[in-house]
């Protein structure tokens, strides 16, 4: 699974580097340790209406990337408010579970970030955090995303698709994120709604992307400190610093 992660990117960064619009995520600032149930900039497309010029039949909107907010916690628009959040939809079901194939089919984003944490059992019960990367490069996790209305007001929300893990990523936890590379992109976001055979090949792609990716991650030890999410700061980068001591 995933379910800690780190973005140390900054929001106008992340807006060049994905040449993506940036909405309502200016402070956004380098964050080394994000955790479930916080506002998160994701990546989506968005159709952009054609030049007027072009006769109506023939023209085929395109779509424009955008970064937005989003809470990491993904809840069904036809949701009760109280019921579950999960922040991971697994890429062997998601186009075919009921809780996720809707928004698989028309709604799916990119979750930018640096790396991820997983652990592993310790000694005396101490589970010991490995930070899971690609050398600093930027890694795309494949989301979906759901936005439902609560007394009017409409937010956003987000889960992560993980896949079997693999590698070096695989010797540490058997799930991961399903990471795509750039040239993936387009295909991923393509706001279009897909038919179930649309839906299957997406599944297909992401999962070679995946395990192609995989190869490139890399991984050691960190402080045990980023175990209890609530002591921590989450803007302080020694926080993916190796460990000085094995423990």
């Amino acid at each position: 699974m995933c379910g800690r992660y780190g973005l140390n990117v900054g929001a106008t960064d992340l807006m060049r580097v994905y040449q993506a619009i940036g909405r309502d995520i200016e402070g956004w600032t380098p964050t080394y340790s994000v955790a479930p149930s916080t506002t998160i900039p994701i990546l989506i497309a968005v159709p952009e209406e054609a030049p007027h010029e072009i006769e109506p039949e023939t023209r085929e909107p395109a779509a424009a990337r955008t970064l937005e907010p989003a809470t990491w916690g993904f809840r069904p628009f036809w949701a009760k408010a109280g019921g579950p959040r999960p922040i991971n939809a697994r890429l062997e079901t998601v186009a075919t579970n009921g809780m996720f194939r809707t928004s698989f089919r028309s709604h799916r984003a990119i979750v930018p970030m640096t790396g991820y944490f997983e652990w592993t059992p310790g000694k005396a019960k101490t589970k010991i955090p490995h930070w899971i990367h690609a050398d600093g490069q930027l890694l795309n996790a494949a989301a979906i995303t759901s936005t439902p209305s609560t007394e009017g007001v409409s937010t956003t929300t987000t889960a992560i698709i993980t896949t079997t893990g693999t590698d070096r990523a695989g010797e540490i936890h058997d799930r991961m994120p399903v990471f795509l590379a750039e040239d993936a992109l387009d295909e991923w976001l393509d706001p279009k709604k897909l038919d179930l055979d649309q839906a299957e090949g997406l599944v297909q792609l992401a999962g070679a992307q995946a395990e192609q990716i995989a190869t490139t991650l890399d991984s050691y030890r960190v402080d045990p400190r980023v175990n209890n999410v609530r002591r921590i700061d989450p803007s302080d980068p020694t926080l993916i610093e190796p460990a000085e001591t094995l423990f």
